[in-house]
């Protein structure tokens, strides 16, 4: 049975609740809080950790990384980095850090948004993401990186720790935009997709392979998605449903709109899967996107038991899916909750996505 990676997300960007919209100060991120979520989900087996990134929102992903990888001995840390934001030797030296320190465990989030302040449309922001990428991976391989484009123009030799790692991690990347699905078939190791249905998925990966193909390269697939996870199904839909009992219409707009990739068309995607979905917001059996009316970006939840949530990530893995982030609400308690009960019924380990 293929082993898959098993990954958790850590809401570093105040993103948790144990009522979506009603802001309790204890779960506000800090790092008292996140830290005790990424040391709850190291010990009880999850194999990575997302660490997302954002402006406004929450405390700052590279720091908190520094600060938490110590304390991590069996399990990966997959750090978001937003392309712009830091100038890329810098950040190849802070990354090859961070490696160093977590035994070669480093994999890297790739964010392709505006900066704060900046407009700048999507062909131009993923051109500079490739560039980014590209010379990132250059520069984390330990060679020296001459570059003349359009965003970035670097003549420049490796740092030391570079060199020292020679070893670029692994890239995770998504993206539904044409622009998006052309940076990762050239540049990304792992394409992340959001929620969809089964059939839109086949769709999306087939289209992948074959803009990889083009550029003589291949890619895994991995997948975002929240869980609500019980005992019964009934309870689970009743789990699901207090979720999202305190959001009206006004709250969850504001939400949606708090985040720099609000009107991306991964999101637009997943209004419209909303919108598809039945009167009780499932869009296929599992798959409910109720929970996408107080979230931007990944909108949709797998809701059941934890056999049928099991079989539901095993469909998945074998249509090609290799990376599984979830989520759930509070993040440390549906972590845990999952670990007890669907973790054991999964085939995962620590995979090396080798570049």
């Amino acid at each position: 049975m293929n082993t898959i990676e098993v990954s958790w997300f850590s809401a570093l960007c105040d993103d948790d609740y144990e009522q979506l919209g009603v802001v309790r100060p204890d779960l506000l991120s800090s790092w008292k809080h996140c830290s005790s979520l990424v040391r709850a989900v190291h010990d009880v087996g999850f194999d990575n950790v997302l660490l997302p990134s954002g402006y406004d929102l929450g405390i700052d992903t590279l720091s908190f990384a520094s600060s938490i990888a110590p304390q991590i001995t069996h399990m990966r840390l997959l750090t978001a980095i937003r392309c712009g934001e830091v100038w890329v030797p810098q950040l190849a030296r802070q990354l090859a850090t961070l490696n160093q320190v977590l035994n070669g465990a480093l994999t890297i989030n790739i964010i392709s948004s505006e900066m704060p302040g900046e407009t700048l449309d999507g062909p131009a922001r993923y051109r500079r993401t490739t560039e980014t990428m590209q010379a990132l991976r250059t520069l984390l391989n330990g060679q020296r990186l001459d570059m003349e484009g359009e965003f970035l123009q670097l003549h420049v030799d490796a740092p030391r720790i570079c060199k020292e790692m020679a070893s670029s991690p692994p890239f995770y990347f998504g993206g539904l935009s044409d622009e998006a699905r052309d940076t990762a078939a050239k540049d990304a190791d792992v394409y992340l997709m959001w929620p969809d249905t089964e059939e839109h998925i086949i769709s999306v990966m087939d289209d992948m392979k074959k803009r990889a193909a083009s550029y003589g390269r291949t890619l895994r697939f991995g997948y975002r998605v929240h869980v609500v996870v019980r005992p019964t199904e009934d309870e689970a839909r009743t789990a699901a449903a207090h979720l999202i009992a305190a959001v009206d219409e006004e709250t969850g707009n504001a939400i949606r709109s708090r985040s720099l990739d609000s009107t991306s068309t991964g999101v637009r995607r997943q209004a419209e899967l909303r919108e598809s979905a039945t009167n009780d917001g499932f869009v296929e059996p599992l798959l409910w996107t109720g929970i996408g009316r107080a979230r931007s970006g990944c909108g949709a939840a797998l809701v059941g038991t934890p056999e049928q949530i099991a079989k539901k990530i095993l469909r998945y893995r074998d249509l090609g899916i290799e990376a599984f982030i979830f989520s759930g609400y509070p993040h440390e308690t549906e972590a845990r909750r999952f670990a007890e009960t669907v973790l054991p019924l999964l085939p995962h380990g620590l995979l090396s996505f080798s570049v």
